[in-house]
């Protein structure tokens, strides 16, 4: 399994940025040709697109799309998917039927062009009332296929700025305006049989102390990353999604203490004043877990 943390967009139409980002220490790159690429230059970005992610890189290689809804999104994927894509973000998801569909198409494309089959990651990206309101109903899409194969979509992003707009929301610093549609993708992701999803941009660059602390809320709140908008936010966003080191030495002694328990015939016991049964060692096995993903 990859590494989840830092998923960084490069504007599509900016071949120095997109170039750059390539090569930097995010797990992922998302080349976009949404929101940061102008109407009348969405045509044209997306063969320079599809032959960035024909080259070298250190980490994976996502496209932004256009939404199901726009003139755009059938045309983004037929002209750029290609066996050095590792997965697509759908902006502006709001039903089982749109997420079917970009999921059809994606396995035809497979087929006719040679790709191995779905090993395009497909991540939908919620960002509007309808898509929060009905995001347990999309992730059903998965028993609305008539054709037998693996299922892409692994997460979902949450897009707050999108979502923030349209709901007439100002959020503050500390976002406590999203915290509601924020633990509502949470859960259904858990409830799907997903893994966390990906948390929203952060936008105030100057605010470096709120960040920390939203990094700190979104990762105790359920999320396994971020996406980011610059590259200086990445060591940040990487370290945050990690356990601290008190953390890690505490998972460590839970697992060791637990597993000696086990070994006795006991299935609840205390380490450091908690009390600790299968549920909290569970989740130190997990912590664990992500730190032997990242070292290897």
């Amino acid at each position: 399994m990859s590494l989840n943390r830092s998923f960084l967009f490069a504007p599509g139409n900016v071949a120095r940025r997109v170039e750059k980002a390539l090569t930097l220490e995010a797990d992922a790159v998302i080349v976009d040709l949404e929101d940061s690429v102008a109407v009348s230059d969405k045509a044209v970005t997306r063969k320079p697109v599809a032959e960035a992610l024909t080259r070298p890189r250190r980490p994976r290689g996502y496209l932004r799309v256009n939404a199901p809804a726009s003139p755009f999104c059938y045309e983004d994927l037929v002209e750029t998917i290609h066996k050095g894509v590792d997965g697509v973000v759908v902006p502006k998801v709001e039903s089982a039927a749109d997420l079917h569909a970009i999921d059809w198409l994606l396995a035809a494309l497979e087929r006719s062009r040679g790709i191995a089959e779905a090993s395009i990651d497909l991540m939908p990206q919620i960002e509007t009332a309808a898509g929060v309101q009905r995001v347990e109903r999309i992730l059903q899409a998965r028993s609305l296929r008539p054709y037998a194969a693996p299922w892409r979509v692994k997460r979902i992003v949450f897009g707050a700025a999108d979502y923030a707009n349209e709901l007439g929301l100002a959020p503050t610093l500390d976002e406590a305006e999203l915290a509601d549609a924020r633990a509502r993708l949470v859960l259904a992701s858990c409830a799907a049989g997903l893994e966390n999803p990906i948390d929203s941009p952060w936008f105030h660059f100057k605010e470096a102390e709120a960040f920390k602390r939203a990094l700190e809320r979104s990762r105790r709140g359920g999320f396994q990353g971020r996406c980011c908008v610059h590259p200086d936010q990445i060591a940040l966003v990487n370290a945050a999604y990690l356990p601290s080191d008190e953390e890690l030495a505490r998972a460590e002694r839970i697992v060791a203490a637990f597993r000696e328990a086990e070994a006795k015939g006991a299935a609840a016991i205390q380490v450091d004043g908690q009390m600790i049964d299968y549920p909290v060692a569970y989740r130190a096995e997990r912590l664990l877990e992500v730190v032997r993903k990242a070292r290897q």
